[in-house]
């Protein structure tokens, strides 16, 4: 029995052996941050390369070149130019494909930075950039070849901002860990000791739920102190504007509570000072709020001015990084958003969370239905629709907000945990911003309500695929 054991290991052993032997023939381990311009509007991209930056690692897997996991609404894909043969491909969404959902989008173009982040190949490569089309299948838009060892193209000295960085938590080398990078916005000089508390407790909060908890040898956190001239970030709906140093601002998409940032240049300057393959931000500011956006970044506010309700920023920090590590989908659908068209009607969505459930015998996370749990699930949406519909007429940003929201989330949290199906998976209608056409895996769920329940054994397993996507 011991010999068939040494020998399962050794066959292991010799095939990441292999794995790791094909990097370093085809890449060398160097990151290159391309930065580029993405234009459009609704159904149209343009892709205007920019300045292409070398940094002295490569602090993603060297295993895991080519993606399974099928997530995000771009890929961005490595040819060798010689073989045409694919060498490298991941997924991600980002701010301008969020752009294009919303009713601006049919009526004006616009421009956003953007940038990704791949091995240096050692040599001349196909840089493709493709789209998921209207059945969810990637096209290619655009296709440069790139020679690698034309150095007037690549600065391999890029911006090092003066700030200081530190690890919050190290467990070894980067290319065998989840790299997270922590960065403050709105954090001004004096605010410096807030932001180092802020990062570490945020970071207790994520390595505290499951299943970041039971994985957190697997992560490496690493904090910058990015000093803003002001405290605060800009909320352009109340005209108050501030000089933060990533630009963050609440009103994205003219929803109040949605913080992204378009300086997408001083974020990867900042963030390049330590290895990372996720940015988080931590918003000095006391507006409910933040955003999640798949492999790009993810905001949370860190101040509460209301007593006992402290609690929401953990969610947010942990509901938010589901977002952009696992690509997982919002299951709420009662809230106001500032898109116009986020899903198609009558397709399945990518999100491994959502289903319009066009096909109920194979529902993409059937392996975790019990037997006897019908498909579509039955759930007291009627009784829970209606409470949220009156929760809907309070001011959000009132004053009394949170003390006349209380009945309602009370009267929520009682209708969840009462269902008969609490606790199982199922297809639970209500999901992705719709009340009617798309599903969720549980009644309820960290991606559902705004509570700090566990996430459900869908979203769980999802982030623990991208978890040994990393690292093993």
């Amino acid at each position: 029995m011991k010999t068939f054991y040494f020998l399962i290991s050794l066959l292991l052993f010799l095939s990441v052996s292999a794995l790791a032997g094909n990097f370093d023939q085809t890449f060398e381990n160097k990151t290159l941050r391309i930065d580029y311009f993405h234009s459009g509007q609704r159904g149209i991209d343009h892709i205007d390369l920019g300045q292409i930056y070398e940094y002295p690692v490569w602090s993603g897997s060297h295993t895991h070149l080519l993606t399974s996991l099928n997530l995000g609404q771009y890929q961005v894909r490595l040819f060798d130019a010689e073989t045409n043969k694919l060498i490298y491909a991941r997924g991600y969404s980002s701010m301008f494909n969020e752009w294009q959902t919303t009713k601006e989008a049919k009526i004006i173009e616009a421009t956003f930075e953007e940038s990704v982040l791949i091995p240096k190949p050692k040599k001349t490569f196909r840089l493709v950039f493709t789209r998921r089309d209207d059945r969810m299948q990637f096209e290619a838009f655009f296709d440069r070849v790139i020679d690698p060892a034309q150095t007037s193209r690549i600065n391999a000295n890029p911006p090092k901002p003066a700030f200081k960085v530190s690890a919050l938590m190290h467990n070894g080398p980067s290319e065998k860990k989840v790299d997270i990078v922590i960065i403050g916005d709105g954090y001004s000089a004096a605010d410096m000791e807030k932001f180092r508390k802020d990062a570490k407790h945020y970071n207790d909060v994520m390595f505290s739920t499951s299943p970041f908890k039971e994985h957190k040898k697997d992560f490496n956190v690493w904090m910058v102190e990015a000093v803003s001239t002001q405290s605060g970030i800009s909320k352009p709906d109340k005209n108050i504007w501030k000089s933060s140093v990533l630009g963050c601002r609440y009103f994205s998409f003219d929803s109040p509570r949605y913080v992204l940032t378009k300086n997408n240049k001083a974020l990867r300057d900042i963030a390049g000072l330590a290895p990372y393959d996720y940015i988080n931000i931590l918003i000095n500011d006391n507006r409910y709020g933040g955003g999640g956006i798949y492999n790009w970044f993810t905001t949370t506010y860190t101040i509460s001015d209301h007593p006992g309700m402290e609690w929401q920023m953990d969610y947010v920090y942990v509901h938010e990084f589901g977002h952009a590590f696992a690509g997982l989908g919002d299951e709420y659908y009662s809230s106001s958003t500032g898109y116009d068209e986020f899903y198609k009607a009558d397709v399945e969505p990518w999100e491994p969370n959502i289903t319009a459930l066009l096909d109920k015998k194979n529902l993409k996370w059937k392996k975790f239905v019990q037997p006897g749990t019908p498909i579509p699930t039955p759930w007291n949406k009627q009784a829970f629709d209606t409470v949220a519909r009156e929760r809907s007429k309070l001011d959000r940003l009132g004053k009394d907000y949170y003390e006349k929201r209380e009945p309602f989330i009370s009267k929520q949290r009682a209708l969840l945990k009462n269902e008969k199906y609490a606790g199982k998976v199922g297809a639970f209608e209500g999901a992705g911003y719709e009340s009617h056409g798309l599903y969720r895996p549980a009644v309820d769920c960290r991606m559902f309500s705004l509570s700090l329940t566990d996430f459900d054994p869908v979203c769980n397993a999802a982030i623990v695929r991208v978890i040994k996507h990393f690292t093993e």
